[in-house]
């Protein structure tokens, strides 16, 4: 029998071929196993067919862009998806992030930064983790099984992304707590939070429009300013 642990496969999809061979090399001596192709198209297709674990898409491409490969996926599933951005480009980064994106990357960027970042998003995205319960979380008409990755809201299954049940499961362990945006980002991205990163505010509020408001018309995840977001139960 073989006991090598499968390596994870990471799919790189970037038109700079100097760079993408760069970070291939560097991913490879870190242990992944990389598939690297140089457009949107073909990146598509080894998105969908190719059985990867996570991907890492260059936003700014000819023909079919980062952006185009990231619809194709959340269209067809929840594989994690970490975006290449030019630095200093807000708007990439948020229409990303709004898109289904679990985080991003600014360009220039170093392979170790990659690396780690891939590495927090696995992290937190495993099936079982040591500190989950076997037994779901309830609140309302929300439940969510950590092991299994799942989460329902009366009875019908949430679609949500790697980083998006990532934060929810934080907020819901914490529910009627406001849980600050440092804690959040250590526990549900895997890194220190950046300044003046807008990723969480970005994935609460897709967050949000996945969950029915509270009876008042109040939204079920509340903003606490320059604190952090609170879980509120009915």
């Amino acid at each position: 029998m073989n006991t090598r642990a499968m390596k994870t496969k990471v799919l790189l999809v970037d038109d700079d071929v100097e760079l993408a061979g760069m970070l291939q090399i560097y991913l490879e001596r870190e242990g992944f196993e990389v598939k690297t192709v140089h457009d949107g198209g073909l990146g598509i297709a080894e998105a969908l067919h190719g059985h990867h674990d996570i991907a890492v898409l260059d936003v700014m491409m000819p023909g079919k862009t980062g952006i185009d490969v990231l619809v194709q996926i959340r269209a067809h599933g929840a594989m994690p998806v970490l975006m290449l951005t030019a630095k200093g480009d807000d708007a990439d980064r948020i229409v990303g992030l709004e898109l289904g994106a679990d985080d991003y990357v600014p360009k220039p960027c170093s392979p170790r930064e990659l690396t780690a970042r891939i590495r927090a998003i696995l992290r937190r995205s495993a099936a079982v983790e040591s500190s989950s319960s076997s037994s779901p979380i309830i609140i309302d008409a929300l439940s969510i099984w950590s092991e299994q990755r799942r989460a329902e809201w009366a009875g019908k299954p949430l679609e949500l992304t790697s980083t998006e049940f990532n934060l929810l499961e934080v907020l819901t362990r914490n529910a009627g707590r406001v849980v600050s945006k440092a804690e959040l980002s250590e526990q549900a991205l895997g890194r220190p939070l950046a300044r003046f990163d807008r990723s969480i505010d970005v994935h609460i509020s897709s967050i949000r429009r996945k969950l029915e408001p509270l009876p008042d018309g109040r939204t079920r995840i509340l903003a606490v300013i320059n604190k952090g977001y609170q879980f509120i139960r009915e």
